[in-house]
């Protein structure tokens, strides 16, 4: 026991040594950027000349942030809201009836969350943009709907699974109507599947760069298209104001992830999707 123990320390130093390093790194880019977007000036030195938190309010004055969060969380609610009202009667119908061709209707649906967004994102702006839909809120909704339903139906499939249908069947020999079945027995039950689906397409839509890039424009940018737009687009920005801005959408992002993993334990749907 004591020499597989020798044996295996140099394995485990070498895999906390890598840890460690990542953590480093990734804090210290973190740390650079929260630094610069209260810095004054930082050329000389490994901090700021001075400290300041005018740069926030100049970054919300000149990209026009309010107008942008606004437009984020519009965009963010409505896929969320359309995709459980779309993914959820998807997923009871695929949970609880068998027909031929269903396995290749799953893996359709899966199809959208495994391959990149970029892959189907340039034929679907080019479709929305000949219907003349790309460049308006409506265009950057349709897309998001394209992965947002599958991920609906494929994490809420093995959670209606695990309902057992006797009691559906129980309240209809007593004569309860269609509406109060659904209604009174399955939505209840369904509600913590659709708070954890509902919270994980928030995040998601939230952060989605691709699909939201390519068929934005100027009124239905999100955060992190603007983001990435005042970074790369002509013109010369201060890079405190850019930096104060990476730190408001990363402040969002780490805000709806702790919501999330609050209501929502990954493990736990991962083991689902595998029963």
């Amino acid at each position: 026991m004591r020499t597989r123990a020798l044996t295996m320390r140099p394995g485990s130093w070498l895999v906390w040594a890598v840890v460690v390093f990542f953590m480093i790194n990734m804090v210290g880019v973190i740390g650079s950027v929260v630094l610069d977007s209260f810095g004054t000036t930082w050329f000389n030195g490994w901090t700021p000349a001075g400290y300041t938190g005018s740069n926030y309010s100049s970054a919300w004055n000149e990209f026009n942030l309010g107008q942008v969060m606004t437009v984020t969380f519009e965009i963010t609610f409505l896929v969320v809201g359309l995709s459980l009202l779309l993914g959820v009667p998807a997923s009871y119908a695929l949970a609880r009836r068998d027909f031929p061709g269903k396995r290749a209707v799953m893996l359709l649906f899966v199809l959208p969350i495994l391959v990149p967004p970029i892959a189907y994102g340039i034929p679907l702006a080019t479709v929305l943009y000949k219907f003349h839909l790309a460049g308006s809120l409506t265009g950057v909704v349709l897309a998001n709907l394209v992965p947002s339903i599958p991920f609906v139906v494929y994490t809420m499939t093995p959670f209606i699974e695990q309902i057992d249908p006797r009691l559906e069947q129980a309240a209809r020999m007593c004569g309860a109507p269609t509406r109060s079945v659904l209604g009174r027995i399955i939505a209840p039950l369904l509600l913590p599947g659709m708070l954890a689906a509902g919270i994980l397409v928030l995040v998601r839509t939230f952060g989605m760069f691709e699909l939201t890039f390519l068929t934005s424009g100027p009124t239905s940018s999100t955060l992190v298209v603007s983001l990435f737009s005042a970074v790369f687009s002509a013109g010369i920005r201060s890079a405190q104001s850019i930096d104060a801005m990476a730190v408001i959408y990363t402040g969002s992002m780490l805000v709806l992830l702790v919501i999330a993993l609050r209501f929502v334990n990954p493990t736990q749907l991962v083991a689902r999707s595998r029963d």
